[in-house]
């Protein structure tokens, strides 16, 4: 934690009840504007995929070039757009593969006090103040969620958008997990330390599909349906 940050906290602490209500209603405002404006980038990219993994995939990394011939096979035979937190690593390689197909490549950047990295091959990019607004957005009407491995960010998200399916809370979306020998590990993990344990039913499992063959995905990802984007000027 910066200095500044510090002296935030310790000024934070000062506040009588009336500031302290008139900086949450200023906040709120912010948080509705960020939601706001990052659902109208997403409603002009109808047709997308996000793509999830870790940070610290480089080019000639397994991981990275498998991402990067995905994503540009996505955008050229099935006519996609890719999105991704805009920084390094397995979002690179998704956007550097739609970028190199000639598609759209779309960042969804996060403000961090030291400033995020972002890689090179965002056609168009939005950013966020607050990672929950961002991580909506990630999830906001993407037809399908790729997975490549990551660490604790990439397993967040994962467990977050089955919980959401599990729960019913969103629709049920194909969730893809590319690097088998990463993804059944967890897998096993959930049969032996949940499933067994009766903390999850069976069918919660299979909420999502573990393979490395691009020309599987190719064909899972043909057979979804579009769904209809809802103008934001018709929601309520």
């Amino acid at each position: 934690m910066d200095d500044a940050t510090k002296q935030k906290l310790k000024d934070d602490l000062k506040l009588s009840r009336p500031e302290m209500e008139m900086i949450a209603t200023e906040r709120v405002a912010d948080i509705s504007k960020e939601f706001k404006e990052g659902f109208k980038f997403l409603s002009d990219y109808p047709k997308s995929i996000t793509f999830f993994g870790s940070t610290m995939s480089v080019e000639g990394d397994p991981y990275y070039e498998s991402a990067r011939t995905l994503s540009g096979r996505l955008v050229k035979e099935l006519g996609y757009s890719i999105v991704s937190g805009g920084g390094p690593g397995i979002m690179e390689a998704a956007d550097r593969g739609a970028y190199e197909a000639g598609g759209d490549s779309l960042g969804l950047l996060i403000n961090l006090p030291n400033q995020q990295p972002t890689n090179p091959y965002i056609t168009k990019s939005i950013g966020f103040h607050y990672f929950f607004a961002r991580k909506v957005c990630l999830t906001f009407g993407a037809e399908v969620f790729v997975f490549f491995p990551g660490g604790f960010g990439t397993l967040d998200e994962f467990y977050e958008i089955i919980t959401l399916i599990q729960t019913q809370k969103i629709e049920s979306v194909p969730i893809i997990c590319v690097g088998s020998e990463y993804w059944n590990k967890v897998k096993d993990f959930m049969h032996k330390e949940m499933l067994e344990r009766g903390f999850i039913a069976p069918e919660h499992v299979d909420l999502f599909t573990i393979t490395d063959s691009h020309d599987e995905i190719i064909e899972m990802v043909r057979k979804i349906p579009v769904r209809i984007s809802i103008p934001l000027s018709a929601r309520a």
